[in-house]
């Protein structure tokens, strides 16, 4: 399958994981990294704040990047209404492990999408992810290879977290942070992407 687009696409992360997922759709697009701080947004819930969060990325860049088409990203897990952020010290880490241990959390990942008149869309892809029974000794030495401390939740299911996995309902990919196919439908549906037909 090949896609094309008339659009310049700038990815506002600098997540190399959201990179590599978009690349897949085979078309050019510039990442351009946002200096936003998130703590700053206060919504009523999790979901409006993951919404706000990521729009307030993508207007960050879209200030930067005039003209262009912004897709902004947020990723958050969420355990009984409460945000694991990533975690800042190791404490916290295994904190963060030991909760989501033999439970079940939710991933929520926002994608806004501001076009190059700055028309905003934006939509919430959220996944259920439950974790197996994880011992003290394997999320220490867990956290003692350093994974956790740039993830959500502090773990990366793409990484050595792949193995606290019980199962998960939803999108792989939305868990990495970057729901990809719901991210090329909407690209579709707005014109900004077309399926190349010889």
């Amino acid at each position: 399958m090949k896609f094309k687009t008339n659009h310049k696409i700038v990815l506002a992360s600098a997540s190399p994981r959201r990179k590599e997922l978009l690349s897949k759709l085979g078309v050019p697009f510039e990442v351009v990294s946002s200096d936003v701080e998130e703590t700053s947004v206060k919504a009523d819930t999790m979901e409006n704040y993951v919404r706000e969060v990521a729009l307030l990325k993508a207007r960050d860049v879209a200030k930067k990047e005039p003209g262009k088409t912004i897709i902004g990203a947020d990723t958050v897990v969420v355990f009984q209404n409460q945000l694991l952020h990533k975690p800042k010290t190791i404490e916290e880490a295994i904190d963060h492990l030991e909760k989501l241990s033999n439970n079940c959390h939710s991933v929520m990942t926002a994608i806004a999408v501001i076009n190059s008149n700055g028309n905003e869309e934006t939509f919430v892809e959220e996944t259920k992810v439950y974790f197996k029974n994880l011992s003290p000794a394997l999320i220490k030495a867990y956290v003692d290879t350093g994974d956790p401390f740039d993830k959500a939740g502090g773990y990366g299911i793409q990484t050595g977290g792949a193995l606290f996995i019980d199962r998960i309902e939803g999108d792989y990919n939305n868990v990495v942070g970057f729901p990809l196919a719901a991210v090329f439908e909407k690209l579709i549906t707005l014109n900004i992407l077309h399926i190349f037909r010889k």
